[in-house]
């Protein structure tokens, strides 16, 4: 047992001592993939999505140096057809690249280093092995002594090149001359695993390293229930730890996929679990790469979209010209592509958009905004903050402008329902989060409201509750907020209730289509109700 041949179950066993959410499938579809042409795999997810976990996993379940029967027996991979084909049959070499940082100098002797140490590993363990000075020729010898080929598993594949870009190459070049589609990789692996935070590096347009089946954020496809907790799992650990789902779905869930539904950051939902506590653990990962970096570029529409962003709206994102790296960036479709890929955005196949997928990150992104520097996103900044001010000061005519000056700025948002006019007021409020929640089709009262931004729980605002009407009057609005009965459901609140009716004459000449508001106070302590607009 070594530090990169076979290094044995241990890490597994550790993992499963403590809850554990059974994530024994992905090796199911690891086994359909050896000896066959499609046996080289990279999945790439953000960091604290359990990368670690599954590479953990994978040594347990194929070093031969180990019997894993008694940690898998209990787990789904038990009841799958290859279970015993496989389990404990191969030599493995395992690489985690964030361990291997300090002995390397950050990196820059990445691959002499790597050559030296699994070679002498390789002659420790078959001391009659046929050394070589290429490590490719040296594991064919030991492939061709053993009669077994290797399963390889590297772990955070990316980080030498996200930490260091000068080398790139020279690290490519190594994983070409182990990968390369020849007959070479052939008699050396059964499979190889490769996972990271990044997509394969791009030559061009295309992966640079070509024979591997990549599955990312964009498109994890058959992989996608292994990305992060599925509904079903969360909902399970909610049940066993009496925690509200609702608040779990809200703070944790958002990241979505084709065939597996809603995903959520697996590290949150185990803190939050362990911790009896929501909050915002996004901070607390190890993640070197700085969000206000990336949304403070320089790019053509790029504050525009992360205000949209914040404000809860989806935007639209061409992730195909990414060259997954952090340092090549040519557009604002770049930077939103790398944030999919970091975690902080959601991506919606099908529809080609992206948005912040939940409370905790949202509470990143309001953060990290007030420090950016540009002037163009301190201006929405501060309209923003002062269209806040003017809500809870009751200036309706202020409101109904500064709503109507976001919609002239949003030349490709042409109002044809409610739903492109509760876009623009989302984009209005955006820096709302500094001290509510949003809710969209919140249940209250007898059907659902709009908007409502809740006060957190240290804050002293006001709830406000939107209703919005692009074929009706404000007066119509604020009507339907009453009928049904909206403010009943903030009862527990104790504090006062902004009614806000905002409308947009859809009918008007082009040039005179004005926004009109209408906002009223219920007052808690006297019950009495104020109006203006």
């Amino acid at each position: 047992m070594g530090t990169y041949l076979n290094p044995g179950n241990a890490g597994f066993e550790r993992i499963i001592k403590n809850r554990y959410v059974d994530k024994t499938g992905l090796i199911g579809l690891i086994n359909q993939t050896i000896d066959t042409a499609s046996n080289l795999t990279c999945i790439s997810r953000p960091r604290r999505f359990g990368k670690s976990y599954a590479a953990q996993m994978l040594c347990a379940y194929y070093d031969k140096t180990c019997d894993s029967s008694r940690l898998f027996e209990r787990f789904a991979i038990a009841g799958d057809d290859t279970y015993t084909d496989y389990l404990n049959q191969y030599d493995v070499i395992y690489v985690d690249m964030t361990y291997i940082k300090p002995f390397t100098d950050h990196y820059g002797q990445l691959v002499p280093y790597l050559s030296e140490k699994i070679t002498e590993e390789l002659s420790a363990a078959y001391p009659s092995i046929q050394l070589s000075n290429e490590l490719p020729t040296t594991m064919i010898h030991a492939a061709e002594l053993t009669g077994n080929k290797f399963i390889m598993i590297i772990d955070e594949w990316d980080a030498p090149i996200r930490e260091n870009p000068d080398i790139h190459g020279e690290y490519l070049e190594f994983l070409r001359m182990l990968f390369k589609s020849s007959g070479t990789t052939a008699k050396i692996f059964a499979a190889a695993y490769m996972t990271g935070i990044l997509p394969i590096k791009k030559d061009g347009s295309q992966s640079a390293i070509s024979d591997f089946n990549e599955f990312s954020m964009i498109k994890p496809r058959k992989f996608g229930r292994f990305v992060g907790f599925t509904e079903e799992e969360v909902s399970a650990l909610c049940n066993e730890s009496h925690i509200p789902f609702s608040t779990m779905k809200h703070w944790y869930d958002g990241y979505s996929f084709r065939g597996t539904g809603s995903i959520y950051n697996p590290n949150s939902v185990m803190q939050a679990v362990e911790n009896d506590d929501f909050d915002s653990y996004w901070t607390e990962t190890s993640a070197a790469e700085s969000l206000l970096g990336y949304i403070s570029r320089d790019f053509d529409g790029l504050s525009q979209t992360v205000t949209a962003l914040i404000g809860g709206v989806e935007v639209p994102v061409h992730t195909n010209g990414f060259a997954n790296d952090l340092t090549t960036f040519r557009n604002r479709d770049d930077i939103l592509t790398l944030l999919i890929h970091l975690g902080y955005l959601a991506y919606d196949e099908q529809s080609g958009r992206a948005r912040i997928p939940n409370e905790e990150i949202r509470l990143e992104f309001a953060k990290t905004i007030r420090e950016v520097k540009r002037d163009d996103t301190i201006r929405r900044l501060s309209e923003s903050d002062q269209l806040i001010q003017d809500v809870i000061h009751m200036n309706a005519e202020a409101v109904a402008s500064r709503i109507e000056k976001i919609h002239a700025e949003e030349s490709n948002l042409h109002y044809n329902n409610e739903q492109a006019l509760r876009s623009v007021v989302k984009r209005a409020f955006f820096s709302a989060y500094d001290d509510f929640v949003l809710f969209e089709e919140l249940p209250a009262g007898d059907r659902f409201a709009d908007v409502v931004y809740l006060p957190k729980r240290d804050s002293t605002m006001p709830v406000l509750v939107i209703e919005l009407k692009w074929n009706r009057s404000a007066e119509g609005a604020i009507k339907q907020i009453k009928e049904r009965h909206y403010p009943k459901a903030f009862d527990h609140y104790g504090g006062d209730i902004l009614l806000i009716g905002i409308h947009y004459d859809k009918d008007a000449p082009a040039g005179r289509r004005k926004h009109t508001c209408i906002i009223e106070k219920q007052e808690r302590n006297t019950g009495s109700t104020t109006r203006t607009q």
